[in-house]
């Protein structure tokens, strides 16, 4: 799969005239809990030539591909990606830390890693995670069976508010790692390593019982950060200097 989605990703490049900065796996895979049949979700960051941004009018600022039951292929100018950088946009940092890289042929994504302590923001990311998880606990809180991969959307975000609160950081995209870091009942940690087992094991449509165990520590972790969430300030944003150098950097880098 590794070389077809390279091949797709380079007939990118041709078709629109890009060159492609970063490119990685997202979503289950990217996550550590993938099941049999999940699809890949490629997702990637490009730069058009200097021409393209000297222009009045605005234009399309992404690329998507037609998603079919293996490939979900889509991703980002650079620009956008950086306006959505300074905002600390989680989807957008989750990628610098993918485990499954695709391309990486500039300096773009190492230097937007290192610029991270400068422009990650506590508060909106712990909201936007908090809402998954709210969204997602939701859907399942009146059913007496849940899909197995819903536990792990709801599980996920979770951790990642855990983390924040804890390292003051972007958590990173690993499930694995996300729950290696935290203090919780050994035996509430179990039941999420049989769950993980058999969503890995097993197909996107399996089905269990409620876990019980489960459905109150999720429930008690949404009253928690809605509560913490009421005791902490949004920060200030940091400015554009950094990310406008970084732009320019990029463009001279692929294009001189």
């Amino acid at each position: 799969m590794q070389d077809i989605i390279i091949s797709k990703l380079k007939e990118i490049e041709e078709a629109y005239k890009v060159k492609i900065l970063y490119a990685i796996e997202s979503g289950s895979r990217g996550w550590g809990f993938a099941s049999k049949d999940s699809d890949y979700d490629v997702r990637f960051i490009y730069i058009h030539p200097i021409n393209w941004y000297l222009s009045v009018e605005e234009k399309k600022d992404f690329i998507e591909l037609p998603i079919n039951e293996l490939l979900d292929i889509n991703g980002w100018d650079i620009r956008k990606a950086l306006l959505l950088y300074k905002k600390s946009n989680p989807t957008l940092l989750e990628w610098l830390s993918s485990p499954i890289v695709y391309m990486d042929n500039y300096s773009t994504a190492t230097k937007m890693r290192d610029l991270l302590p400068y422009y990650f923001s506590p508060v909106p990311t712990l909201y936007h995670y908090l809402h998954i998880a709210k969204n997602k606990y939701e859907e399942i809180i009146s059913t007496d069976q849940v899909k197995i991969k819903r536990y792990f959307y709801i599980l996920r975000p979770l951790l990642a508010c855990m983390w924040i609160e804890k390292n003051i950081s972007m958590p990173p995209m690993e499930f694995s790692k996300l729950i290696a870091e935290q203090p919780m009942d050994q035996s509430l940690v179990n039941e999420i390593n049989k769950l993980l087992e058999k969503k890995t094991a097993g197909m996107e449509i399996d089905i269990e019982e409620k876990n019980p165990l489960i459905i109150d520590f999720l429930k008690s972790k949404i009253e928690h950060y809605e509560q913490y969430l009421k005791t902490i300030k949004k920060e200030k944003m940091s400015d554009y200097g950094a990310l406008n150098t970084l732009f320019r950097e990029t463009l001279d880098e692929v294009w001189r």
